[in-house]
């Protein structure tokens, strides 16, 4: 009697844009071996690929399209190669990517991402067929404990406590590809993080598109006072905030929760009042740094980090100058900076004024320099330093040294002995770089002091 092996099937998945996507990304990937499929780094050994998009900017779009492209002549040397697409682009696109993309089978966007078993169940055990209704506006139910995740990280987890986006930012197509916004009860997010917990994992970082107007019976001060409670998390982060909503009871929780991290990412966008009005933002550069101001006062040391939109319609001269003024005025420890990127369907697509794309080029550039000469200066202002660092494993960069982050997410290459990923360590910074700092274990340290005296 012949015994034949049955081969695993094979799932690739290739993500765009922010961390939500990248969560959705591992609820997927949940989905996707529940239905019998193990992960792939090789799309062409996949048996389906599911592209997550993002449609914020357009240079990820055009990411995407580039690798959508290359899927059809997979497509042709293996007919049965099943191809998704998911997450942002799907949402506002739908049957007109499988019209302008005919290797594509299946679409869904993120509101419905719990649709992707379905799909593979519809056309019965081992084949997938593309006769399945692509995505659609509907809201889903706001249930993350019934969807498997597929977690990368073994120490650090992400949590979703809250989806959409009520804010419409002129420049934004979150609301109308995420919908509007949803938060998740508190018990629920509490119950998955002591599950987190429960299972090794010491850091979590609450996603959502604006934690600060988290809406509760205890609001979102009520939730970092809960999760700190939770035996076992060590650290706890949240992204993104939005100045307008952020609030004195968000300071007090990072200065007296011990395991809420001195570290904020807080988009300023713009340095301008008058472009923040035209981004339809709902704050002016004053109210910003008023509110940053307590923050640096109130809590000595924190990291703020923030974002930047340069080339905004109608940007003058002033309004960059402002923006670089900012920069200096606050000094952020990291900032992710982008040309202001047309999205269809937004308000600023259709304003006048476009700045030349030479002009946004130039001043983004200038806006980088400016913050590379500010985040090698925090950095050094760190050495000599004692810094507790939680343990992620092996450098990238140097696999004979150990990685980890500050509380205030700041990447450090050390060499240490005896730690293990998940542990906290206290290192000794001797050296910063402009995007990390080196370090020795304190243990080490006292090793080799100990060695140089009897030498001596």
């Amino acid at each position: 009697m012949l015994n034949f092996k049955m081969t695993p099937k094979k799932a690739y998945i290739h993500t765009f844009g922010c961390q939500m996507n990248m969560h959705d990304s591992e609820k997927m990937a949940g989905i996707l071996l529940n239905e019998g499929y193990t992960l792939t780094d090789a799309p062409q050994d996949a048996d389906i690929i599911v592209f997550n998009t993002c449609s914020i900017r357009q240079k990820a779009e055009q990411k995407f399209r580039s690798e959508l492209g290359r899927t059809k002549s997979l497509k042709k040397e293996k007919p049965f190669l099943r191809i998704a697409v998911a997450g942002c682009i799907a949402q506002q696109q739908g049957r007109g990517i499988i019209k302008n993309n005919p290797q594509v089978d299946y679409v869904f966007g993120p509101q419905n991402l719990q649709r992707l078993g379905d799909m593979i169940r519809a056309g019965g055990p081992g084949v997938l067929t593309g006769d399945i209704p692509v995505g659609d506006s509907t809201l889903r139910e706001i249930s993350d404990s019934d969807l498997p995740v597929l977690r990368k990280d073994a120490i650090r987890a992400w949590v979703s406590i809250m989806y959409g986006c009520n804010n419409f930012c002129s420049y934004c197509v979150v609301p109308y590809t995420r919908g509007r916004e949803k938060s998740r009860p508190a018990g629920s997010i509490y119950e998955e993080i002591r599950k987190l917990a429960s299972a090794g994992f010491k850091e979590v970082t609450l996603l959502g598109q604006n934690v600060n107007s988290y809406k509760s019976e205890i609001g979102f001060g009520g939730l970092l006072r809960q999760i700190d409670a939770i035996e076992g998390i060590e650290r706890i982060r949240f992204v993104t905030s939005h100045p307008r909503d952020f609030s004195e009871d968000l300071i007090e929780c990072i200065k007296e929760l011990p395991k809420v991290c001195e570290h904020i990412h807080l988009p300023l966008q713009s340095g301008s009042s008058r472009i923040l009005k035209g981004m339809n933002r709902g704050y002016t550069y004053e109210d910003y740094m008023r509110k940053a101001d307590k923050l640096i006062k109130k809590i000595p040391g924190i990291a703020i980090t923030t974002d930047i939109i340069t080339g905004f319609p109608s940007e003058t001269v002033d309004d960059h100058a402002s923006t670089m003024m900012a920069l200096r005025a606050v000094e952020f420890d990291g900032i992710f900076a982008f040309k202001f990127s047309s999205r269809p369907g937004t308000k600023a697509a259709v304003m006048d004024e476009k700045v030349p794309d030479s002009v946004k080029s130039q001043r983004l550039a200038e806006i980088l320099e400016l913050q590379d000469e500010i985040t090698l200066k925090k950095n050094k202002a760190l050495e000599g330093t004692m810094q507790e660092v939680l343990i992620e494993g092996a450098s990238k960069t140097d696999k004979g040294k150990i990685t980890g982050r500050t509380r205030t997410n700041k990447i450090v290459n050390f060499s240490g002995n005896k730690v293990s990923p998940g542990q906290i360590a206290d290192v000794s910074i001797v050296k910063a770089m402009r995007h990390s700092l080196v370090g020795i274990d304190s243990q080490r340290e006292e090793e080799l002091m100990f060695k140089d005296k009897d030498f001596r």
